[in-house]
């Protein structure tokens, strides 16, 4: 059982940058790859940024540039940067993990591909 706790969110203004966290609980951290989602009100949760086993990142063409994901695997922790924050970014943002490494496009990827989920944290940026 893996159990995955984020922070880190809150509001900024329209350019600022917010780091978020995602601290893991549990034996199998090794073997995940790791995403962050987010999700609008009313709107399908997203994937927009993995790590996989190896440290291959990959983003959402949305925040490529601007977002970047990592992990420090001693404190079993992943990460967000998030810079030149704009205002759609505002939404529940919530890491994710599932076992294995089996690449798959970001827009492809389900909620239902995951395997355990943080509780979200929120974001918003105001104009």
């Amino acid at each position: 059982q893996v159990e995955l706790v984020e922070s880190g969110g809150g509001s900024v203004q329209s350019g600022g940058s917010l780091r978020l966290s995602c601290a893991a609980s549990g034996r199998d951290y090794g073997v995940f790859s790791l995403a962050w989602f987010r999700q609008a009100p009313g709107q399908e949760r997203e994937a927009f940024a993995l790590i996989y086993t190896d440290g291959t990142e990959t983003y959402a063409v949305a925040v490529q540039g601007r977002f970047t994901i990592s992990e420090d695997t001693a404190k079993k922790t992943l990460y967000l940067q998030m810079n030149s924050l704009k205002p759609e970014d505002t939404d529940m943002y919530f890491c994710a993990a599932r076992y294995g490494n089996r690449r798959l496009p970001l827009s492809l990827l389900q909620t239902g591909d995951f395997n355990y989920w943080g509780q979200g944290t929120q974001v918003t940026v105001s104009s």
